[in-house]
């Protein structure tokens, strides 16, 4: 048996350090050749590292969180044949004495994203580990695997309980479940790979301990208890992104209201006409096709701010963000050339790069690049908002929700669909009388909408 020391790979692009976001394995899981081991995260996308050969982890490298150099050592496996790491004979007796003492290595967060890399990259990594790795100069010498947990039984509660320090891994949906029931998931034992929570395993747990444990957190009774979150992977980068923002960019905000009935309707229009040939329209495209027209008066908006160099770049092509809800936070998808499609085609490729982001299927090159951005909450977006502009943009656009209420029409009092756009810009580079000028141009596109599909000579 030989020692197998995988390094973290280079990703590419010149990148020297990335983000250890999620491990799939613990100590003591036998791997899989082209098995995932861990996801790491660069400033653009989640990239997730295969196993380049059959074996059983030793030892992990690093915790969630932490920041790894390209080079470091990612993870060690226990192989058949000599490996690529050589031990020293007289210290591999004290390390594998203090491995079986060790505390196990922290699981993935439930908080950390697991999104899965392009096919291309995560086989092109496996390759070049496989062919190319090299033995570590003073490596630590082997350890053995710590004991293999136990198959899936209802016990008691203290015998299932996980050391010190060892966090459960489960999937969001099984904390909430667990959460509402008020169960500990350190004291559950998880049935899926790598020790995962499943909510089988709830099942089990409270087949063996009896469904007395919601009632304990139901009703007025106190609770203390307490539950600490690391912000790390996309959390991280959209904590980071977020604060750059407001801190380099002074914003400004303005808020329009804007009677949308006629739009409605021909949006429904199109929808009962053409719904099933050419797919159904959402109010973004209409969106994405207003602010295209708009911002062909007002190109300073259309632009990026290098503010270290003092240069602005103003675009004639619309490299429109679209910000998008995960279930990983917030992510900012570019929708290329926006000004070369027509609305179908606009509402296709947001559709696409919404799935795209939701499943983990990004490419890099539709996370960056955008020139300016449209963001909605769709019926939660409330009466105003003051959206964060995405550097190094310069104005980004925000829908609040649509509601009906009276309003006076030709001389009339009649029910009216209104909706506000609450949109910011960096004041350093926008005047405050462009901006409203500019939202005003969108405003009497979306009320006169015949006008989105008339092109200028």
């Amino acid at each position: 048996m030989g020692i197998h020391i995988i390094k973290m790979p280079d990703i590419g692009e010149g990148i020297a350090e990335v983000e250890l976001v999620g491990w799939h394995v613990n100590v003591g899981d036998t791997v899989a050749e082209d098995q995932p081991l861990a996801d790491v995260m660069t400033d653009k996308a989640t990239v997730e590292i295969p196993s380049p050969v059959v074996g059983k982890v030793v030892a992990l490298g690093g915790s969630v969180g932490d920041i790894m150099a390209v080079g470091s050592e990612l993870i060690r496996l226990e192989v058949e044949g000599a490996g690529n790491a050589k031990a020293d004979a007289g210290a591999a007796a004290p390390a594998r004495a203090s491995q079986e003492t060790a505390e196990p290595a922290p699981a993935v967060s439930a908080a950390a994203p697991a999104a899965p890399a392009a096919g291309g990259i995560a086989g092109q990594i496996a390759r070049d580990m496989a062919s190319g790795a090299a033995s570590a100069p003073g490596a630590a010498p082997p350890a053995t695997a710590a004991p293999a947990r136990p198959a899936a039984e209802p016990r008691p509660a203290p015998a299932a309980a996980r050391q010190p320090g060892e966090r459960p891994l489960a999937s969001p949906a099984v904390r909430k479940r667990a959460w509402d029931m008020g169960i500990e998931l350190r004291f559950v034992h998880g049935s899926g790979p790598a020790g995962r929570i499943l909510h089988e395993d709830l099942d089990v747990y409270l087949q063996g301990q009896g469904a007395a444990a919601p009632a304990a957190q139901a009703g007025y009774c106190e609770r203390n208890d307490e539950q600490q979150v690391p912000v790390v992977g996309l959390r991280r980068k959209i904590a980071q992104k977020m604060q750059e923002s407001k801190r380099r960019i002074p914003h400004f905000s303005y808020v329009e209201e804007v009677d949308v009935t006629e739009l409605e309707a021909l949006r429904t229009q199109l929808n009962r006409k053409f719904g099933e040939s050419r797919g159904k329209l959402t109010l973004l495209p209409l969106l994405a096709r207003a602010m295209v027209i708009a911002l062909r008066d007002f190109p300073q908006i259309n632009a990026r701010y290098d503010d270290e160099a003092g240069v602005v770049t103003r675009y004639g092509a619309v490299h429109l963000g679209v910000a998008t809800q995960t279930d990983n936070g917030l992510i900012v998808p570019v929708l290329r050339h926006a000004e070369a499609r027509d609305i179908w085609s606009l509402a296709a490729e947001i559709a696409r790069l919404a799935q795209a982001v939701r499943s983990g299927k990004a490419e890099r090159d539709a996370l960056s690049g955008s020139t300016i951005t449209l963001t909605s909450l769709g019926a939660l977006g409330g009466i105003v908002s003051t959206p964060v502009i995405n550097h190094p943009e310069v104005g980004i656009v925000g829908v609040n929700r649509m509601v009906e209420r009276p309003a006076i029409y030709q001389g009339a009092v009649v029910a009216r669909k209104l909706m506000n756009l609450s949109s910011s810009f960096d004041h350093r580079v926008v005047d405050g009388m462009d901006a409203a000028q500019f939202i005003q141009a969108v405003r009497a596109l979306l009320e006169q909408p015949a006008l989105l599909f008339v092109e200028a000579p």
